[in-house]
């Protein structure tokens, strides 16, 4: 019988150490003997994908890495290098060959976390055939697939340009992203803010506090570049040779469905839509495995029972 009690986050947390970058991975044993690889999107970090890994723990191993820049995680510019999709998705091979080594996996890629696996994919078919089951839970392979008006991607396209550069970057991670300044705009923004829309009044200064300390932990350079890469993003020039389940969610504001499975069905070999029904595109906190089970279809369930 599972526990309703909500897992401490420390106890399934661990120092992670490669390539000269320093981050935190959240390992999550289970008695199944699946594999279960989960990669997060940007503006996430550990603690907030707990409650799905406490979810999936039924069905496997749970392990949930920090990539570069994400998380509290150093990023690459640390190390001279920028955060590319192509940078982000190396690293991501060289950690599953590191950690899983001829071992077979599942790979779920969270909003850009499965971006970044597609890339990876792509550039690494070797760890392709180690992969029994591949999901995107509301990812994406293509700029087109953002639901978003022309003058919204213009402005997401180049506004984080200047904000991407050291000093700018600089600034901004040091004098603007303090929790007085960011509690104010979210409570400025109210109703407007799609994150706070139908969250109740007691709950919001909880949610609001939680989204600082999202703000602060993640590289406001990285999470700039990364934004820049997601407007010009197309992945449709090569193929994987895999079925791709995907989570769909019913009421995404960012992404067009219909666009998303055009674009996944010319990279992946099959193509299974597995529609979750939502108002938004994700939950900025997941608090516990009741409320990660609501992104969990019936169908995935049956898929991660299967040996």
């Amino acid at each position: 019988m599972q526990s309703n009690k909500p897992l401490a986050p420390a106890d399934y947390i661990v120092p992670l150490h490669m390539n000269g970058l320093n981050g935190r991975m959240l390992y999550l044993p289970s008695k199944q003997p699946r594999q279960i690889l989960m990669v997060y999107g940007s503006h996430a970090s550990l603690e907030r994908m707990l409650g799905f890994a406490e979810a999936l723990q039924a069905y496997g191993t749970v392990t949930i890495p920090d990539l570069p820049g994400f998380g509290g995680m150093d990023s690459f510019y640390e190390i001279g290098q920028k955060p590319s999709i192509d940078n982000l998705a190396d690293y991501l091979a060289a950690y599953i060959k590191l950690r899983y080594k001829n071992r077979r996996i599942t790979i779920m890629g969270v909003s850009l976390g499965f971006v970044i696996v597609t890339r990876m994919l792509q550039k690494h078919p070797a760890i392709a055939k180690k992969v029994d089951l591949l999901v995107s839970i509301a990812g994406f392979v293509h700029h087109n697939d953002f639901a978003l008006t022309r003058s919204t991607k213009a402005l997401f396209r180049y506004f984080p340009v200047p904000l991407s550069w050291r000093i700018p970057g600089w600034t901004t991670q040091t004098f603007v992203l303090r929790a007085p300044i960011i509690r104010a705009v979210y409570r400025l923004a109210g109703d407007k803010n799609t994150k706070l829309t139908g969250v109740p009044s007691d709950k919001r200064a909880e949610l609001i506090d939680f989204e600082v300390g999202l703000w602060q932990i993640n590289d406001i350079r990285t999470y700039m570049d990364t934004v820049i890469s997601m407007m010009k993003l197309d992945l449709c020039d090569n193929r994987v040779a895999l079925p791709v389940y995907h989570v769909a969610i019913t009421g995404d504001h960012f992404f067009d469905n219909h666009c998303v499975e055009q674009h996944m069905r010319v990279i992946y070999s099959d193509f299974t839509s597995m529609p979750v029904h939502f108002d938004g595109h994700a939950p900025t906190v997941i608090a516990d495995a009741k409320e990660a089970r609501k992104f969990i279809p019936r169908k995935l369930i049956t898929l991660l029972k299967q040996k």
